[in-house]
């Protein structure tokens, strides 16, 4: 058995020389450890379009050091901070993993800690946090605001959110598992390329691809390759399927996040609106972020109620994407112990969040020409775990 077993949780939309970066600086921490890798499928968490299908995704983490690739189910892939967070740490928890590794634009792991025990166990921290929404705030700064009460400190940006989340899940749920940060060195949020150091954000680079511009300099090679011979999706590629969804619906309170307020806007805005990023600011207000909205128009486009969401609650099976000769000698260590079934190949009876999957897959390939869409379609129930010698 290995002292290690190491878990990454990310998106890979696109695996850039960042990504490259994280991944190098964890072999050099853990230079014999198994690395598992908990994938963000062809929706993201904060509620936008994979330019990367999931399958392409899995073949370049593998060719880049990868050895084991599970899928993060979309109920968790796209959700909040702490939904993200349950579903990808209890993986890991399922998985063996003893230490995940994530980047930080802190690099402050005992800081995170504080607030994390601040939320859970400070006797005025929800009372706060009520204080806070009822003045009117969205639920993220209301909790940033009384962390920043109690404690005189914060974190704002994405990664440092993921952390807590991560750390809080650990913590809830007595998990053996260590946590350690690898500082990030650029702005999650930059939208223009980084010429000087080649590590330009996701965002950028996906921006850049969207404008036409080349982002040879800042993504690994086959990466680019990969790029260069798939059509590069956009969100608003779905907006006249979402547009007509929000048309038809007569009640989009079904949906999850939706209730009553936010339908009538809804109604209100989507004909005076012609692109994802038009809606969301013509709905957007103090109380409703822009990363909720962007999520709940995913969830009404996939068609995500509340009651998928109150029966997809945990996770129920570890569905196998891809492994190297190291990751498939590990699953044959672990794999008489899981608690939760292996699934290397798709069948509808085995679980109500796989058919699901499977639905999210064909809205995903909507968009593309019909080879490309008859292919991803028929990945998901024919594709076997992608295997790298």
């Amino acid at each position: 058995m290995y002292k290690h077993v190491i878990g990454i949780i990310a998106e890979y939309n696109p695996f850039h020389n960042g990504h490259l970066y994280h991944l190098e600086k964890v072999k050099e921490m853990f230079s014999d450890s198994p690395i598992i890798l908990i994938l963000g499928g062809n929706f993201t968490q904060r509620g936008d379009i994979s330019i990367l299908d999931k399958w392409t995704k899995t073949k370049l983490a593998l060719e880049y050091g990868i050895d084991l690739v599970v899928e993060l189910p979309f109920p968790f892939s796209c959700a909040s901070a702490d939904i993200f967070a349950k579903g990808s740490i209890d993986l890991c928890n399922y998985l063996g993993v003893t230490d995940i590794v994530f980047g930080s634009e802190t690099n402050d792991i005992e800081g995170i800690k504080k607030l994390v025990e601040t939320e859970l166990y400070n006797s005025n921290f929800d009372s706060l946090v009520q204080v806070y929404l009822r003045m009117g705030y969205n639920y993220p700064t209301s909790l940033s605001k009384a962390l920043e009460d109690i404690t005189g400190n914060c974190y704002k940006l994405p990664n440092d959110i993921l952390a807590i989340s991560y750390i809080k899940r650990i913590l809830k749920k007595n998990y053996r598992i260590e946590v350690h940060a690898i500082k990030r060195t650029n702005d999650y949020h930059d939208k223009s390329l980084d010429y000087k150091t080649n590590i330009s954000s996701a965002t950028s680079i996906r921006q850049s691809l969207f404008k036409g511009n080349d982002v040879k300099d800042s993504i690994p090679s086959i990466t680019y390759s990969y790029l260069k011979s798939k059509k590069v999706p956009k969100l608003d590629d779905y907006f006249n399927l979402l547009k007509y969804k929000i048309i038809s619906s007569n009640d989009l309170t079904v949906y999850n996040l939706v209730d009553s307020g936010i339908s009538t806007k809804l109604k209100k805005e989507i004909m005076n609106s012609y692109s994802f990023d038009q809606l969301i600011n013509n709905v957007k207000s103090k109380n409703l972020t822009y990363a909720r909205i962007s999520r709940t128009l995913i969830y009404i486009l996939c068609n995500y109620t509340k009651d998928l969401k109150d029966q997809f609650k945990d996770i129920k099976y570890v569905r196998l994407l891809g492994f190297s000769n190291k990751g498939r000698n590990y699953l044959n260590i672990i794999k008489k112990d899981l608690q939760i079934p292996l699934i290397s190949k798709f069948t509808r009876e085995k679980d109500g969040m796989l058919e699901y999957e499977y639905l999210i897959t064909k809205i995903y390939s909507l968009v593309f020409d019909k080879e490309m869409s008859k292919s991803l379609i028929e990945a998901e129930y024919k594709m076997k775990p992608i295997r790298k010698d």
